[in-house]
């Protein structure tokens, strides 16, 4: 029981991550109709950004400050040199600069910091909470930090003018363009709040997972799998289908497959979505008039 406790928990500490990651693809998925294959990258390098500042002598949290700072300038500015240009041509090409991109931030990555594995510190105790053995400090410290992220986002997008002229770009921008709404700032705003929120994900995963140029790439694919399950168009869908896909992972790891195969399990997962519910849980089917 103990055991199963613990995988649970860790399970949640993933999902949290994976929940970031996945309401990160869906801001862009909503404003753009296309799935942000550099995401992870985007990560990838805010990462390493918050390495560099703490390896330089900055404390853990202002390093943790200033990256996402930076990673929202870095997103406005990819969206306004890279992603704009590029949004009135064909799908493919679109498809196509997305993958560029990805590969460019990767291969960019790996040669300014290099190849080899990296530890990254955590800013949590290295002793379990009020002696527990069920869930460790930095677990703990994912899923707050994660879900303090997520209340503010809440809150912006509820409650502030702007989170609210946000939304409505993202529910339709043609509409929203009729009536006065700078759309394509509230573009670059969506594109920076993306890259924030995954050096958010990104900086509290590197700890587990070591850093190195392909951390991110099986984290991205339970997090494809998370906005897939929760429904690519849903908000809250993505957060959901973050904590499902991380409690699965880790107890069809733990008891069923092994820890060898546990990425098969976003796999099958992405392909039983799309072929039973591809709107997922909380995404609304897509109607077309013919």
């Amino acid at each position: 029981m103990e055991g199963l406790l613990h995988q649970v928990f860790a399970g949640l500490a993933n999902g949290a991550i994976y929940a970031s990651l996945a309401l990160a693809l869906v801001m862009i998925y909503r404003v753009t109709h296309f799935v942000n294959f550099a995401q992870g990258e985007l990560a990838l390098c805010s990462t390493y950004s918050a390495w560099a500042l703490i390896e330089a002598g900055a404390s853990y949290w202002v390093a943790f400050v200033v990256t996402v700072a930076l990673s929202f300038a870095m997103g406005v500015v990819i969206e306004r040199v890279v992603i704009r240009p590029a949004s009135r041509a064909p799908a493919l090409s679109v498809v196509i600069v997305f993958i560029g991109l990805m590969v460019a931030l990767n291969s960019v990555a790996g040669w300014i910091f290099g190849y080899s594995t990296l530890s990254f510190p955590s800013p949590f105790p290295a002793e379990p909470p009020f002696g527990n053995h069920y869930i460790g400090s930095h677990e703990l410290g994912v899923i707050a930090v994660t879900l303090g992220m997520l209340g503010l986002l809440y809150v912006f997008f509820r409650f502030t003018t702007l989170g609210l002229v946000l939304r409505a770009v993202a529910d339709n921008a043609e509409s929203s363009r009729l009536v006065g709404i700078r759309v394509e700032r509230m573009l670059g705003l969506g594109w920076g709040l993306a890259a924030a929120i995954g050096a958010v994900a990104g900086i509290m995963i590197a700890p587990i997972v070591f850093l190195d140029p392909s951390m991110m790439s099986g984290v991205m694919l339970y997090a494809f799998a998370a906005a897939l399950l929760g429904g690519i168009d849903s908000p809250i869908g993505a957060v959901v289908g973050g904590f499902i896909v991380g409690v699965l992972e880790n107890l069809m790891g733990a008891y069923v497959i092994g820890t060898e195969l546990k990425l098969t399990v976003a796999l099958v997962l992405i392909v039983v979505v799309l072929v039973v519910k591809p709107s997922g849980l909380f995404g609304q089917p897509v109607a077309a008039r013919v």
